[in-house]
């Protein structure tokens, strides 16, 4: 760790230079004793400043957003009720005022001083946080070094998007007090920033000279809608051509899917997205890098972004529960920032293993299924390359469903299918025509909306499908624009009802 910086110093370094308002009144009394009274005396002698908890409002790339950030020099960066009332002021200013809100918590947790009464307050404050995100505001947490006990288990863990400091101690029990109850050292590098990220606790560990461009970055994409409502209503961009009306072997197709050379998700953002932040994990204590989650923009249009990765799967990493769990991070964030969410398909199957079994893998895509189905906010699925199993429906209703030429979706890999009906793989090929699972069977039953052209070698010229596909995106999004806030369409599930339709 370097040297630790002051709230003020932090504030400095983040927000548009000489933006910084505070909000702050005097701290409210608390009736402290004598020896209490003391002790904030020296506090705020020691620290410059009345509280340990600073709050007020500025300018981050010119969006204008509240703040609230811990000074660990005062008494620890402890949250009494003094402290308590003020996070709770600002944060309330700020859903009344619909700006986004920056926490940099760095703090020891509930102020012993004040006992229960302090201790309580992590209530009324995770409350007013989750009233300002359901008013689809972001929320943006950065966790300095250190921050434990019930900062960490309030303000500090209710982020949209959740970064940490380098080396940061991040704790629920300080490991202090750890030795101090049980005799023994809690064990060296389980509470640092980097392992929670490692394990899918927070998004990004950040320099505090870093911090600034990640959040004026994610604030673009997240705010976009907002500067999007003052511009007069624009034509949706022209979408790609369509993929020629001849058919193509399918068995074709599965083999141009499973090479290692055709584009994935990555090439997908890498070539036709702007403005791309990268999530990290479920928020919740799992990462699984066969699944990845971004904030995006296609033909400027934002979006959540919840894609496998092919590149990332094997026979040795399949695509596991916890990849779905990251999934369903993905759908809520689009749900509580009323963003649309794009979905791409494209995965050889999910995890066939006892651990899968035991951690929910079917429960996992139902759940996945439920969200997408009554998500309310506009939804495009791509389906990109293959699309085996469960892994592949659980991100498949959309409003709009987009496929690649020479992609495919089945209920199990054309070989297992083959193994079930003739007790041979020999004759995959056979099923993979007969269950129609390409492209124009897909049109043709109308389980997609538009086939994507693949012109020549996806593998050898990946650049050129990722930009199609991109396109149509936008295409899809601009389109769903007029849609937004009216709740899932009926064509989410409705289109699968192919017996009731007659087909």
């Amino acid at each position: 760790m370097g040297t630790r910086r002051t709230a003020h110093e932090l504030l400095d370094l983040v927000l548009d230079t000489g933006s910084y308002a505070s909000w702050d009144t005097a701290p409210a009394d608390v009736r402290p004793d004598p020896a209490y009274a003391a002790a904030l005396a020296d506090a705020h002698t020691a620290s410059g400043c009345d509280e340990a908890v600073l709050t007020g409002e500025g300018r981050l790339g010119g969006h204008r957003v509240a703040v609230v950030a811990s000074e660990f020099g005062f008494l620890a960066g402890s949250v009494g009720l003094a402290a308590a009332e003020r996070l709770l002021d600002a944060v309330e200013r700020a859903t009344a005022e619909g700006i986004p809100l920056l926490a940099a918590p760095a703090s020891g947790g509930t102020r012993m001083q004040e006992g229960t009464r302090a201790f309580v307050s992590m209530a009324p404050i995770a409350a007013a946080i989750t009233a300002h995100k359901a008013a689809g505001l972001p929320y943006l947490v950065y966790l300095r070094h250190p921050t434990t006990g019930g900062a960490l288990a309030s303000w500090g863990s209710l982020g949209h998007l959740t970064a940490a400091e380098p080396g940061a101690l991040i704790g629920f029990l300080g490991p202090r007090v750890y030795e101090a109850l049980h005799g023994e050292a809690f064990p060296e590098g389980v509470q640092r920033a980097e392992n929670l990220r490692r394990h899918g606790l927070v998004d990004a560990v950040l320099a505090p000279e870093e911090l600034r461009g990640a959040a004026v970055l994610a604030l673009d994409v997240l705010l976009d809608r907002t500067a999007d409502e003052a511009r007069p209503p624009a034509a949706p961009p022209a979408a790609p051509p369509a993929a020629p009306a001849s058919r193509v072997p399918t068995w074709d197709s599965v083999l141009r899917s499973r090479r290692e050379e055709r584009p994935g998700v990555r090439d997908l953002l890498r070539h036709a997205a702007t403005d791309v932040v990268r999530l990290r994990g479920t928020g919740e204590g799992d990462e699984d890098p066969t699944l990845l989650v971004a904030l995006a923009r296609f033909g400027g249009r934002p979006c959540v972004l919840v894609g496998q990765d092919r590149s990332r799967q094997g026979p040795r990493t399949p695509m596991g529960p916890a990849a779905l769990l990251q999934a369903r991070r993905g759908m809520r964030l689009a749900a509580g920032l009323r963003l649309p969410l794009v979905t791409v398909i494209d995965t050889a199957g999910a995890e066939l293993s006892a651990e899968a079994e035991e951690r929910g893998m079917a429960a996992q895509i139902a759940h996945c299924l439920a969200d997408m189905a009554t998500l309310a906010t506009p939804t495009v699925s791509v389906l990109l390359g293959e699309g085996t199993g469960g892994g592949a429906i659980a991100l498949l209703p959309a409003d709009r469903v987009l496929c690649a030429q020479h992609a495919w979706l089945s209920p199990l890999p054309p070989e297992g299918a083959s193994a079930i009906v003739h007790r041979t793989v020999d004759r995959a090929e056979e099923l993979a025509e007969s269950q129609g699972i390409g492209s124009a069977d897909l049109l043709a039953t109308g389980v997609v909306d538009r086939v994507i052209a693949e012109a020549g070698d996806a593998a050898q010229d990946g650049e050129a499908l990722c930009a199609r596909v991109g396109a149509a995106v936008a295409h899809e999004l601009s389109t769903l624009r007029s849609r937004a806030g009216e709740g899932p369409g009926a064509g989410r599930t409705g289109r699968h009802r192919l017996l009731g339709a007659g087909v």
